[in-house]
């Protein structure tokens, strides 16, 4: 079935896509207001983009008849810190969805704790068990209602116990225990249920295909 994206009510244009995009990755955006105000909230119109410099995206909708406090603080500090969300977590990130006043700290509302960044101002969150601190690189307003921003990463924090190698940079995936945004409000995905694929070798491939050809022959 066809839906035309163009002359479909945003709401539904919403529906469509957050139906079929799954599972989206969740930022757990912490950032620091002028007047030096913690605001904490998840977005899961979210990933990194690159390496090379490390880069991440966020897409941020607008509230009623504003910016929300996350990029609000955002475009007018450039910096926040981006953190991602285990399952152990979910029931404070959800906390933190919530609809308060922009003078609200909303990790002392979740009864979570602030951890100092590295490289930029707004704290991360101690409970989380991969943080990003990250930079504004560009922004841009991509509607009435909402803004896309691509942060450079300055500075990664992963918990001591999900590192299997730090000269090597491995890291132990499945501990973390990550979950994503899924269809429908209110509706989560564990990292539970894997499989695995190798990537093809075209050299691989055509080896094989001249073996069957010499056998067939």
């Amino acid at each position: 079935m066809l839906f035309d994206m163009e002359t479909l009510e945003a709401p539904n244009r919403y529906k469509i896509l957050t139906a079929t995009v799954t599972p989206r990755p969740i930022a757990w955006v912490t950032t620091r207001s002028e007047d030096g105000i913690v605001n904490a909230a998840p977005y899961s119109f979210f990933n990194v983009l690159g390496h090379e410099p490390p880069t991440l995206a966020i897409g941020m909708l607008a509230g009623p008849g504003r910016f929300k406090d996350t990029a609000t603080n955002i475009l007018a500090t450039g910096e926040f810190v981006v953190n991602l969300v285990s399952e152990a977590n979910a029931a404070a990130m959800n906390v933190t969805c919530i609809d308060a006043p922009a003078d609200v700290d909303e990790l002392a509302l979740a009864g979570l704790t602030a951890a100092p960044s590295h490289a930029v101002r707004p704290p991360r969150i101690a409970e989380s068990p991969v943080s990003f601190e990250c930079r504004v690189l560009s922004s841009m307003v991509t509607g009435p209602r909402q803004t896309a921003v691509i942060g450079r990463i300055l500075c990664a924090h992963v918990a001591d116990a999900m590192v299997q190698d730090k000269e090597r940079c491995h890291i132990d995936t499945p501990a973390l225990r990550l979950i994503g945004r899924m269809h429908g409000s209110g509706w989560y995905a564990r990292c539970t249920d894997l499989f695995q694929l190798d990537r093809p070798i075209w050299a691989e491939r055509q080896r094989d295909e001249a073996l069957r050809r010499d056998r067939a022959s």
